[in-house]
């Protein structure tokens, strides 16, 4: 039976690459601004936004990385260095899910508010629960 931090940690990161190849689309140009960044940008992202979807792209995948390094599902040699990683990846969670629930676009909040919520919970799964 697989426990229950090394489930969080896959769902995590499940979520997480999918968010960050929603990121990736936005910076290949697909019409979806309404959908991030407050609704300011609808349609495509202009250049400067691109970069930033690149950008947070990254930075997603690369805290997808920490979540499954802290349930020893990957990168063994982060393991330690995850042990205080993880609470950066808590403490964005909650601030994306404050900025989420308090955005002025409607079509923001209404999908990504519950995906942050999701992350942040699994997260803190593994917080609690790992190894």
């Amino acid at each position: 039976m697989m426990a229950i931090a090394n489930i969080a940690a896959i769902v995590y990161g499940t979520v997480t690459l999918g968010v960050a190849g929603f990121q990736i689309a936005l910076a290949a140009g697909a019409p979806w601004g309404a959908y991030a960044m407050g609704g300011a940008y609808p349609g495509k992202f202009p250049r400067k936004m691109r970069v930033a979807a690149i950008i947070q792209a990254l930075l997603l995948t690369g805290m997808a990385a920490v979540v499954l390094a802290r349930a020893g599902l990957l990168l063994p040699e982060w393991f330690q260095v995850s042990r205080w990683l993880i609470w950066i990846v808590a403490s964005i969670m909650v601030l994306g899910l404050v900025l989420n629930l308090i955005t002025p676009s409607a079509k923001e909040k209404n999908i990504w508010a519950p995906v942050v919520s999701l992350q942040l919970i699994c997260c803190l799964v593994v917080v609690f629960t790992g190894p």
